[in-house]
């Protein structure tokens, strides 16, 4: 395909009849029929409101109309873009961490290797606690919600995943608490990119569910412990010591 990234042309995503791409070529057959719709209710809104009130009026609430419906369909198609491009979203974590918490005395470590499971996306160390950020990006029909303590992902549970990242956790805490000789708790964390959670933030099978943004929220107002600088530090230290680096991460979405 000319003009096509070098680092996306190989992933499984682009080829032709996955559900990336099958999902790609009928938003682009369904543009028509949204520019449509559009108009009708722009057209709409202007004749109604034109009628209640003035045509200044009118023409103002149907742009309204008109911005708010692009922004209605622009929000769902990008909410979708990780999951698009066959990536699971950790390079977009990665950023909003950086510019966010890291500039408020957390420190962030980086794609480790966790002894005897998969590799961490983010170990998340700050004034009040320490994080194992977990990415997952899902098709953005897929709905997500806790039934009776469990997550199930389309009506199904997600026992491995869970016991992964649960274990995890629980490996790193032993890890860093053998290394300090204090006692560290560690919080699994599944951000989500995509799908349709039932409802943000929520958890279940001892793993915390949120979007990116209500994430930053959630690790704020839910501290495990109070670390002054100094020991935000040591731990982040600590843990580039007892975790080795684990393997590159793939293109930013």
């Amino acid at each position: 395909m000319g003009g096509s990234s070098i680092y996306l042309r190989d992933r499984k995503a682009f080829t032709g009849g996955t559900p990336q791409a099958v999902y790609a070529e009928l938003w682009e057959r369904g543009r028509k029929a949204r520019l449509r719709n559009r108009a009708i209710f722009a057209v709409l809104t202007l004749i109604l409101c034109g009628a209640l009130v003035n045509a200044a009026f009118g023409v103002m609430m149907a742009l309204v109309v008109s911005v708010l419906d692009f922004y209605f369909h622009w929000h769902g198609y990008n909410a979708s873009s990780v999951w698009r491009r066959g990536l699971r979203g950790e390079q977009r974590t990665d950023r909003l961490l950086r510019h966010t918490l890291e500039r408020r005395g957390h420190r962030v470590v980086h794609a480790r290797s966790v002894p005897g499971h998969e590799q961490a996306d983010e170990i998340l160390v700050g004034p009040g606690g320490v994080w194992l950020i977990h990415n997952e990006a899902w098709h953005p029909e897929t709905e997500i919600a806790p039934y009776g303590g469990r997550v199930f992902v389309d009506g199904r549970t997600q026992t491995k995943l869970m016991t992964s990242l649960t274990g995890a956790a629980e490996t790193v805490a032993r890890l860093l608490t053998e290394h300090t000789g204090e006692e560290v708790t560690v919080r699994p964390l599944l951000v989500v990119h995509g799908g349709r959670l039932a409802r943000s933030p929520f958890e279940a099978d001892g793993v915390v569910f949120a979007t990116p943004l209500r994430m930053l929220r959630w690790i704020r107002r839910n501290p495990t412990a109070d670390y002054s600088p100094e020991q935000v530090e040591a731990l982040a230290r600590a843990t580039v010591h007892v975790l080795p680096i684990g393997r590159s991460t793939a293109a930013a979405a």
